[in-house]
């Protein structure tokens, strides 16, 4: 066949291929569509739109990394092309590079000067450019900064005669309280600050106190169970205690990461996992995850959500107590649970983790950085983080680290999962995603893991999503965000 009938088929073949991505894309499944665009572009990588389109999957994905590394491409093959620059754009912002996102508007608005929506979303990438350079300025040096725990004193805050919600008598929170605080919750009632308070500061001190990898015992006949990402779907989180008993000292947990954001009910999720901790700590484990952190907080909607259902200082306070979270567990020094994954480099010891100052914001490189942030990837080695943070680690770098460890497990959460979970690197690494039909659009189950002692053998339950309020994810989420969302 000539090249010219080859070239031309070829252009045909990639177009009917994008007409199913984008399909796959209008029916949720990104990742179908991410494979749709990939035979798209090897029929015909001259096409721009294949390459932002694909981007706009990964988007969808949270791997903004491989986003910003697709719509660069588009770019690269069309400089006119204005979605290339949009869906930079868009990734940028999800980063929180604000600066980077307002060149890639810049060029949207130059391309398209008459775009209304251009136009919009440059004006709010300006405005979020400035608030930006307006807190660099005012911002006080780490060093100077006084903990706003310090300056709360909650016995002095009065409880008005007319609240009905939860109460926490003498001081103590009991079983009692979390329900009625939770059926609150349940009920769209708010709790009193003086309570709220009360749990978030006494949660900071048992947090401080504890060392960056903390190690849990499971007596012999007993069990665990290990959630994953929560974020702010506080009716599902409901379903996992309905589903498998509140938490207790006999019927102990641990949620890995993630327990805030996208979701609009994080105000109520924080608590309740918080009041557990206060009723009883070794009823409940907590881990960081890479949403416990200001810059995700500020984009994602928590810190939004705190300021609407408590107040200002809140925020302060939330971010001082996120930056007290542990940031790993071992269960019977067999099984390592963490939020995100491992390391880009090997030999790290669990001595090492241990050892961590993990009292800062997480910073872009480092162990603490890629606790939080890595995932694991199907081929051997290391590779780039599709997120554009962290890397992406192979079977054989979970085994050498289990290994040197004398391990036998690795769990971990940070992605959702179609079916809540996914088993890999020969069965060494498991992933586990306890929010199910994530931000009201994935469709994808829940899951949650319990592990019985001795043999910690993990037994997988999946479950799926429950109705809420009719309050969508990300309604408190930073506004410029919401438009891309």
């Amino acid at each position: 066949m000539p090249i010219m009938d080859t070239e031309n088929s070829n252009i045909s073949r990639a177009e009917e291929v994008k007409v199913l991505a984008n399909e796959a894309f209008k029916a949720h499944k990104y990742a179908q569509a991410i494979d749709l665009y990939t035979q798209a572009i090897a029929l015909n990588g001259q096409n721009a739109v294949y390459w932002a389109n694909r981007a706009f999957a990964h988007i969808k994905l949270e791997e903004y990394g491989s986003a910003i590394q697709d719509a660069s491409k588009a770019v690269e093959v069309d400089p006119k092309y204005s979605k290339g620059y949009y869906r930079r754009g868009a990734a940028y912002l999800s980063m929180g590079k604000f600066k980077d996102a307002l060149k890639d508007f810049q060029q949207v608005k130059k391309i398209s000067p008459n775009d209304p929506d251009a136009t919009r979303k440059l004006k709010e990438c300006e405005k979020a450019v400035m608030k930006l350079k307006f807190e660099e300025a005012i911002a006080v040096p780490d060093s100077q900064r006084h903990s706003v725990a310090d300056s709360i004193d909650y016995h002095s805050i009065d409880v008005e005669p007319q609240y009905s919600g939860a109460r926490i008598d003498e001081d103590v929170v009991t079983l009692d309280f979390v329900k009625k605080m939770m059926d609150d919750f349940k009920n769209q009632k708010c709790l009193h600050k003086r309570y709220a308070y009360q749990i978030v500061l006494q949660t900071r001190e048992m947090l401080q106190a504890l060392p960056s990898l903390v190690d849990i015992n499971v007596p012999d006949g007993n069990h665990f169970t290990v959630c994953g990402d929560v974020h702010g779907q506080f009716y599902d989180l409901l379903n996992i205690f309905e589903l498998n008993g509140l938490p207790s000292d006999e019927n102990p947990y641990l949620f890995n990461g993630d327990f805030v954001d996208r979701g609009s009910f994080s105000v109520e999720v924080i608590l309740t996992l918080f009041a557990f901790k206060c009723m009883s700590p070794s009823a409940i484990y907590l881990a960081r995850g890479n949403h416990e952190s200001k810059g995700m907080n500020k984009i994602y909607g928590f810190e939004g959500e705190v300021r609407s259902k408590l107040s200002e200082k809140f925020v302060e306070l939330f971010a001082e107590v996120f930056c007290c979270l542990p940031l790993a567990h071992v269960i019977n020094e067999k099984v390592f649970v963490v939020h995100g994954g491992l390391f880009s480099v090997d030999g790290v010891k669990l001595s090492e983790i241990r050892a961590i100052d993990r009292f800062c914001e997480p910073p872009e490189e480092g162990l603490m950085c890629e606790l939080l942030w890595s995932d694991p990837q199907p081929y051997p080695g290391r590779g780039p983080s599709k997120r554009g943070v962290g890397l992406a680690f192979g079977g054989d770098v979970t085994k050498r680290f289990l290994q040197e460890n004398n391990l036998d497990l690795v769990v971990r959460s940070h992605e959702v999962k179609d079916e809540g979970y996914e088993i890999e690197h020969d069965g060494k690494l498991i992933t586990v995603f306890s929010a199910p039909n994530y931000c009201d659009q994935m469709g994808n189950k829940g899951a949650f893991i319990r592990f019985e002692a001795p043999d910690l053998k993990p037994n997988i339950v999946t479950f799926s999503a429950v109705p809420h309020p009719d309050v969508k994810p990300m309604a408190y989420a930073n506004n410029f965000l919401r438009m891309f969302s």
